[in-house]
């Protein structure tokens, strides 16, 4: 539990707090709210200020976690202000728990985050100790999700097993920000007994980063040992014993000052001095001895690791030799040959997941950009003041529709507005059409449209395919909700463009009378996400962005369509010379992609190729030659999201590492005695080894001076 106040009591982490948790988990009840787009299914835990319960995102089918805080007047309401802050900044840490969604004026307010279905470290920890490795393991990702915390400024104040979520891989992600603090605040913040420093239990004490650091070490020592540091039975007794908060803090400081230092953690069978000397310095009660931040505790960590790794090496230096002497030829080959192709399928793998997470985030961000739109296009629709024109001005001469003109002028110089002020792409028009497909009102201008029939367009009657008016024999109805059409090529501009539909309906009844519609370019929507997803941190490789419709396999939107060279070819009227398809293997693999779940198609393969063929490449040299690409669906739509980069740019690396390694195979050659020196050398300082330290005079001076510069040059970092 979290004290949140100078009035509450810090409580105890105990067994009774999580009995009432997992009795509201499957006792069912009823939730304290709905919330809109979500199916609450059921309870997963109650604290002090509110509820957490299990929903599924009705769009997606996702299950999140949507915390409520229901107990209104004993609240301190800059809780949710601040736990919500703080998640919204640390958003992009994959060791923090994803926010999603904010409830402000909600009754009760609440958030969403996403849900993590093998649940908390604390639940994990009922078992018993973890194995070493496994601890050791969650410790450094908590590590370096406070690196990142600490890196924006926030200390979390209150870490502790309970709030370290485990992910279906079993990656831990913080929660519960909500006694954290940014690093320059004054404001105090009490933490959990146990796991809480020493010097926290002072309601004068400013916010330090080694509170976090505290906290980090006593979740380490109890993954180690089934226990966290200090915690005893006669301490709890002692704790629930005092009255006041001030006697409670009191005594645990007395409890931290007077037990003997912890050493459970130095019996544990696996655990190095390295390890446990980390704990130590993790735990130390006075905090101006202790690890300055979670950083220089993350680079220990890495450290040890290191110095492990390098053990192995000291047995082979026996072998070294030998094997040089009978294998050199064909080991250098084959290491070479293993090396080029082990490092390019590196590079390719790194570049596709990351092409990957780009075609995710350009497919989600498409998705959003017409979910808004189409939700500003339904607020103008369900206007009362609308309905009432359309249905008395809609179908009256051009000359009378001024007041339904004017009505829908303002509406759309305010999107307009709205949209440049966001620095968002404006749309290319508005229009009013009535309940039998006649357009009565547009803007920009067009007399070439207006009072035109076009009841057979995919935006009025919903039927996700563009019709010839003379393949219709009788009208059709008009959509009866929201609508994105199918991509058409715009007769005048030959750009692919797309129209956002809404029914209008008569006030006070059902009855559809018009359609309101918006367009937009699709290298419209497409040029805001650019700067987000193309660069690429190395140096050489830049990102291409496509939108191809997966029923045709008809490329709807790519910097070539946007090209003069493109613009030419239209103004010929050689438009079909203007259609450009993908391969008939991809648009198979596209449909795929599109008939299954996102982890299915990740499971096949399917939303990533090593040898793609951009279309344009016939018509553009500089797209031709094959390369990585990453596919995503847009959902709400038959379009799919591409992310391509040359597959020349990503193994440029690997043909220089070969053209290297052909020079550095000679000349190993050369150095073959001094290799074999090198490594008798170093298997004479192995047998110099004992339990894994060095015993002679000579070494310990040199690691001690050496050591003595590493934590100089850390503490400078």
């Amino acid at each position: 539990m979290i004290a949140n106040s100078e009035t509450d009591a810090t409580q105890l982490q105990d067994s009774e707090g999580e009995a009432r948790a997992r009795q509201l988990s499957t006792g069912g009840g009823q939730p304290p709210s709905q919330v809109p787009g979500y199916r609450i299914l059921r309870p997963l835990g109650e604290g002090k200020y509110g509820a957490v319960w299990l929903a599924r995102e009705q769009n997606t089918g996702k299950h999140v976690a949507i915390k409520f805080y229901t107990h209104r007047r004993g609240v301190d309401w800059s809780l949710l202000g601040r736990e919500v802050e703080k998640l919204a900044v640390l958003y992009t840490s994959r060791n923090v728990v994803g926010l999603q969604a904010v409830g402000w004026d909600h009754d009760p307010p609440y958030y969403v985050m996403e849900y993590l279905e093998n649940g908390s470290l604390a639940g994990r920890l009922e078992h018993g100790p973890l194995p070493v490795a496994e601890a050791v393991r969650l410790a450094r990702e908590v590590c370096h999700g406070l690196v990142h915390a600490h890196g924006s400024g926030i200390l979390h104040c209150d870490l502790k097993p309970a709030n370290i979520l485990l992910g279906q891989d079993d990656e831990p992600r913080l929660c519960d920000f909500g006694q954290s603090r940014l690093a320059d605040e004054q404001q105090h913040a009490l933490g959990t007994l146990f796991y809480m420093a020493p010097e926290q239990a002072d309601l004068k004490a400013v916010p330090d980063a080694k509170w976090d650091v505290y906290a980090l070490g006593a979740i380490l020592y109890h993954m180690l040992t089934g226990s966290p540091p200090f915690r005893t039975l006669e301490a709890e007794a002692r704790l629930r014993a005092a009255g006041t908060l001030e006697d409670r803090l009191a005594v645990y400081q007395q409890i931290v000052r007077d037990a003997p230092r912890p050493e459970a953690h130095r019996r544990r069978r696996g655990v190095d001095s390295r390890l446990a000397d980390l704990v130590d310095q993790c735990l130390t009660r006075n905090p101006e001895k202790r690890l300055a931040n979670a950083q220089i505790a993350l680079d220990l960590f890495e450290s040890r690791e290191r110095s492990r790794a390098r053990r192995p090496l000291l047995l082979s230096a026996l072998l070294l030799p030998l094997a040089i002497l009978a294998f050199l030829v064909p080991i250098a080959l084959d290491a070479m040959t293993d090396a080029v192709r082990t490092t390019r399928t590196n590079l390719t793998d790194r570049a596709l997941e990351s092409d990957v997470l780009s075609a995710s985030l350009l497919a989600g961000s498409l998705q959003h950009e017409l979910e808004d739109r189409l939700t500003d296009l339904q607020r103008v629709a369900s206007n009362p003041v609308l309905r009432e024109l359309v249905v008395q001005r809609a179908t009256l001469p051009v000359d009378q529709r001024g007041p339904l003109w004017e009505f829908l002028d303002l509406q759309f110089a305010e999107e307009a507005s709205h949209q440049q002020s966001h620095d968002r792409q404006a749309d290319a028009s508005w229009f009013l059409c009535d309940a039998q497909g006649f357009q009565r009102w547009r803007q920009p201008r067009s007399n070439n449209s207006l009072d035109h029939d076009y009841n057979h367009r995919d935006y009025f009657n919903g039927l996700d395919r563009e019709l010839d008016e003379d393949d219709i024999s009788k009208r059709l109805p008009p959509i009866s909700a929201g609508h994105i059409s199918t991509a058409y090529q715009s007769t005048s501009t030959g750009r692919f463009s797309l129209a956002l539909s809404v029914p209008v309906r008569e006030p006070g009844g059902d009855r559809i009378v018009g359609v309101l519609a918006r367009t937009l370019h699709l290298s419209d929507l497409l040029s805001d996400y650019e700067d987000m997803v193309v660069s690429d941190n190395r140096a050489t490789v830049q990102r291409t962005l496509a939108i191809v419709d997966s029923r045709n396999g008809r490329l709807l939107a790519h910097p070539w369509l946007e090209t003069e060279q493109f613009r030419k070819i239209e103004e010929t009227g050689r438009r079909t010379s203007g259609v450009i398809r993908i391969s008939g293997r991809v648009a198979e693999r596209l449909q795929g992609l599109m008939d299954t779940t996102a982890e299915e198609a990740a499971a096949r393969r399917w939303d990533r190729l090593t040898d793609y063929v951009d279309p344009v490449g016939e018509r553009a040299p500089e797209y031709a030659g094959l390369w990585l690409a990453a596919f995503r669906r847009v959902e709400g739509t038959r379009w799919v999201a591409i992310v391509q980069e040359q597959r020349a740019d990503v193994w440029l690396p690997v043909e220089n590492l070969q053209s290297r390694l052909r020079w550095s195979g000679l000349a190993a050659i050369g150095l073959i005695a001094a290799l074999m020196i090198a490594s008798w050398g170093l298997l004479a300082i192995q047998l110099r080894y004992k339990d894994g330290r060095n015993t002679s005079r000579w070494y310990k001076r040199f690691a001690g001076r050496a050591g003595s510069r590493e934590e100089q040059g850390t503490a400078s970092a």
